[in-house]
């Protein structure tokens, strides 16, 4: 028999996305409609073993929806791998109380969660909040709408460069294991080659399209790259190469990096944040544990957070087609 959930925790873990204070402001208020007390845990799982709680109410998540990162903050946290980390958690959370939380973060913090959650029996729910789009159980991830926005606007921008110089921009996007950055961002700016971590096109394809390209009639040309791709050892290296076996090309790079985290979410992520943190909390309260909240076809989905963990997210080869057509 599940017991009676009266108070919910809720935090951020792992690296932040935009739309994760729309989910911390929508578990907080959901808990408010239900009567259901909510303690804010500040700093991931580093704050529960350390007991840094403090109360919420529907007023405590005013004017948050529209901002970036968390006001939670977060924190990798090495102590919550051991047993005797977790054992510190646990204790805390029975002083204060607390009969299950929300944790909203990656694959590493889903892993702690369902870790902790054997233990000791604790109800835990997940809602997945990465730019990577990685997580398996869903179709979108908390920032990843967010992330492709301000990469399409920052290829918007330097392909006014590119094309005032007549330079070959490689863009390297984040993306260390998945390509859905890479290659939508891709698509929606017009890049003229995009390189994913699933997809080794190899050197010599990429000089082949390049080749093309400028014989086409092209006199600038922007590539994407996914961080994790495996065509080269790195951004640097590809640059090389191309001016290497393509000396007409005037070659440049751009490291987006961690500015893909930052900003205002998006209106799609603010509205899939409220939409996961109401069913984190119903999901916790009619005594359902240890599942990730997810969105599939616009329906809101719970997956077990072990499948959510193992599982792998597939690209959209229809896009890798579209991607084709559309370099010609």
């Amino acid at each position: 028999m599940s017991k009676t959930i009266k108070k919910i925790a809720v935090l951020t873990s792992g690296g932040d996305s935009p739309g994760m204070n729309a989910a911390i402001r929508s578990v907080v208020r959901t808990c408010a409609f239900l009567d259901v007390e909510c303690l804010a845990v500040y700093r991931g799982y580093q704050g529960m073993i350390e007991g840094d709680f403090v109360p919420m109410n529907a007023r405590s998540v005013n004017n948050i929806i529209n901002k970036g990162g968390t006001i939670l903050k977060s924190a990798r946290c090495e102590e919550f791998r051991t047993p005797e980390g977790r054992a510190q958690a646990h204790q805390q959370l029975v002083n204060a109380g607390i009969d299950g939380f929300v944790v909203i973060g990656g694959d590493g913090s889903f892993r702690g969660a369902t870790i902790f959650n054997k233990e000791y029996d604790f109800p835990v729910m997940g809602i997945p909040g990465t730019i990577d789009n990685d997580i398996f159980g869903t179709r979108f991830t908390l920032g990843f709408d967010t992330a492709l926005n301000t990469v399409v606007e920052a290829i918007d921008k330097i392909r006014d460069t590119a094309s005032s110089h007549n330079r070959l921009f490689f863009i390297e996007v984040m993306g260390r294991d998945v390509g859905h950055i890479a290659l939508n961002a891709g698509v929606a700016a017009g890049a003229e080659e995009i390189l994913i971590p699933e997809e080794n096109l190899g050197l010599e394809r990429l000089l082949d399209s390049l080749k093309r390209s400028k014989k086409s009639g092209k006199s600038s040309s922007i590539v994407i790259v996914a961080e994790g791709d495996k065509t080269g050892k790195n951004v640097f290296e590809l640059k090389e190469y191309v001016e290497e076996h393509l000396p007409i090309y005037d070659v440049r790079v751009s490291v987006l990096g961690h500015m893909q985290r930052g900003g205002c979410p998006t209106a799609y992520d603010r509205v899939l944040a409220s939409r996961m943190g109401v069913v984190a909390v119903e999901a916790l309260l009619s005594g359902k544990t240890n599942l990730m909240v997810g969105i599939i076809d616009n329906e809101m989905t719970l997956t077990p957070i072990e499948e959510a963990i193992k599982g792998h997210t597939k690209i959209d080869r229809e896009l890798i087609r579209v991607s084709d057509i559309m370099t010609v």
